[in-house]
């Protein structure tokens, strides 16, 4: 039985495993292997109740209490203010029917159900349903990926050397619970659906939560992963008639706006200065490893499963995402956001700028880093 789950787990998640190791760093790859054995080969996030992730970190206390961080400080400033409680600013007192004329969950144009032919053929009620259906989807991944960054930010945290990040920490600690509170009030009580968590995620979460560096907690979640929500966070809020969705996300917006700039600012100075080229070298090899497999997040494989295993093949369902108008357009709105920020902390260099020249991402690489604190800027695109 064993067997077949990994074989199982080997063919779901093909096309992963072959892209693995573009870098050739041996160092990041056998980072990398525990979290991929365990993430797409075990697939250790499906079919349970909770999962055990192995984490190793120090706590670092600072005794000299020095708050010389003015940018991190501002951060904390602005994050002590901005604080929110959903009873409060949403109104869940607003019915989410997917069926709604005027209140659509989101069109089928920004998702990759409209390359898809069998789909197209679908009546109208039964195409609004699968929207119903991937929506959930895509909101069950932020929700497992707001658990991870909730856990990260608490790592961090802990383990970032000086007080004026702790204390931002903090307030990222916070910034999390509510979002896992209401990405799952959302869910459970809006859309009565809750997916697993996507195998490529798991393995991110995974990587991040148990290494014992400090900065790669940050560079995984604050710059990856938290850039990557902007932008599908961003995509799907603009695309939303359902007001009680597009409001809640204009909330977890502005949060993660601040999480991304608390992440440059972090890492900015310390490769640059504070690390050897060797190791800033693996950062590189690290972040675009784990870009490739961000790529591949976003092919709903759980709901495929649900709806076209009968109909095509996982190899077909891939192809016709990965080259659907849908995919294009995310991966713009994802990089537009990641790429410049990894080459404002130092990590997108003439040595590595080929890789992404491979997948047509350096032309991001001159768009704005950081969002604004407020998020106004996301909110307006």
């Amino acid at each position: 039985m064993e067997l077949l789950r990994r074989l199982d787990g080997l063919y779901a998640n093909a096309g992963t495993v072959a892209e693995a190791g573009r870098s050739r760093n041996l160092r990041v790859l056998r980072d990398m292997l525990g979290p991929a054995f365990r993430g797409l080969l075990l697939r250790r996030g499906k079919g349970a109740d909770a999962t055990d992730v192995p984490a190793r970190h120090s706590a670092t206390f600072d005794w000299r209490y020095l708050r010389d961080r003015p940018e991190i400080h501002k951060l904390f400033e602005a994050a002590k203010t901005s604080q929110w409680v959903s009873e409060q600013v949403l109104d869940w007192s607003i019915d989410v029917d997917p069926h709604h004329p005027q209140r659509a969950l989101a069109h089928p144009d920004i998702l990759p159900l409209s390359a898809i032919p069998q789909f197209q053929r679908l009546p109208l009620r039964q195409q609004q349903e699968q929207v119903h259906a991937l929506v959930a989807w895509m909101l069950s991944q932020f929700l497992h990926g707001e658990q991870g960054a909730l856990f990260a930010a608490c790592q961090v945290t802990e383990s970032v050397g000086d007080l004026e990040a702790k204390l931002y920490g903090s307030t990222q600690v916070v910034d999390e619970g509510r979002h896992v509170e209401v990405f799952h009030r959302y869910l459970t009580q809006k859309l009565g659906k809750l997916y697993e968590i996507n195998d490529n995620l798991y393995v991110l979460v995974d990587a991040i939560m148990g290494d014992s560096r400090w900065d790669l907690k940050f560079l995984g979640m604050q710059i990856l992963i938290e850039g990557l929500a902007l932008g599908a966070f961003g995509t799907l809020r603009s695309s939303t008639q359902e007001p009680l969705l597009k409001e809640l996300l204009k909330y977890v917006i502005t949060d993660e706006a601040r999480h991304v700039t608390f992440g440059v600012v972090a890492l900015r100075d310390y490769y640059r200065e504070d690390v050897e080229e060797r190791e800033r070298r693996d950062r590189e090899d690290w972040a675009f490893e784990m870009s490739l497999l961000m790529r591949n997040r976003f092919l709903a494989h759980e709901f495929y499963d649900e709806h076209y295993g009968h109909v095509m093949s996982r190899a077909q369902w891939d192809k016709t995402i990965l080259g659907s108008p849908y995919m294009e357009r995310f991966r713009r709105t994802m990089f537009r956001r990641i790429v410049p920020n990894l080459k404002r902390i130092g990590l997108l260099t003439d040595r590595i700028r080929p890789h992404y020249q491979a997948l047509g991402l350096l032309e991001f690489e001159h768009e704005r880093a950081a969002p604004e604190l407020t998020g106004d800027d996301l909110l307006a695109s």
